[in-house]
């Protein structure tokens, strides 16, 4: 098993860190393509590496294969558009890759400690899920408070600039507007 995970690392590392992985947002559809396949191609051979395994241990490896290669297609989707909204489906599709996994580890034990070990993975992955909800919100907020201040200063700039006359009035509103953006 350790090997096999080991297996899954290093494929998950050429397919993330690859040619492509430090591309700069807005990678071309060539190259995105490339990626796709490169990564898909890697999964495929890691899934037919799980097939020597038996028994929960195959069934873990196949979790673990396909949590890896959602995650590294949904970087490689951050890495192409360099949204926000993709960055939070990379995280998601950590913690959901990460809770299957865990899911699939509880089949190793069974009666009261499976219902504890299913439990603890469920309480895991919620916790993930509340953090990343936090996350987001905390985001907004943040965005939301910097353009408030940012419109607060504009007006602050432009009620300065009208107790000026003339020229240096003129001047002082341009500067304002290219300094703010608006």
């Amino acid at each position: 098993m350790k090997t096999s995970i080991k297996h899954i690392t290093i494929a998950c590392t050429l397919a993330l860190f690859g040619s492509t992985a430090f591309a700069a947002p807005g990678i071309s559809s060539n190259t995105y393509n490339a990626a796709k396949e490169q990564i898909q191609s890697a999964y495929k051979v890691e899934r037919e590496n799980c097939g020597s395994l038996t028994a929960n241990a195959k069934d873990v490896c196949q979790e673990a294969v396909k949590g890896g290669e959602s995650v590294a297609l949904a970087h490689l989707q951050w890495q192409r558009t360099a949204t926000v909204a993709d960055q939070r489906k990379l995280s998601d599709a950590r913690v959901e890759a990460r809770y299957a996994v865990a899911k699939e580890k509880c089949d190793d034990v069974s009666g009261n400690a499976k219902s504890t070990c299913t439990t603890e993975a469920k309480t895991r992955h919620d916790k993930a899920k509340a953090d990343l909800k936090m996350n987001k919100e905390v985001a907004e907020a943040r965005s939301d408070a910097e353009e408030t201040k940012h419109k607060a200063d504009y007006k602050l700039a432009g009620e300065r600039c009208d107790t000026m006359t003339g020229e240096a009035k003129d001047s002082c509103t341009a500067t304002a507007k290219a300094r703010f953006g608006m």
